[in-house]
């Protein structure tokens, strides 16, 4: 199962901001986020995301759950 967490860098050493529990030797693909870029990945997912998430086809299935 893929699953992706947040953590940070301290002392040289990758640390989960969140309680992780995988079996030692669990392979990890690690992403850096610097501080200052932050900011740009935010704003560049959110309009894909407002893409996604914000469409007429999607009333359909509010609709749907109503009744």
């Amino acid at each position: 199962m893929i699953n992706t967490i947040w953590a940070v860098i301290r002392d040289g050493k990758i640390v989960p901001l969140e309680e992780v529990t995988v079996p030692e030797g669990t392979r990890a693909l690690v992403t850096l986020l610097p501080e200052e870029d932050t900011g740009f990945w935010l704003a560049a997912s959110e309009s894909s995301l407002s893409e996604v998430w914000d469409n007429a086809e999607d009333d359909v299935y509010a609709e749907l759950l109503k009744k």
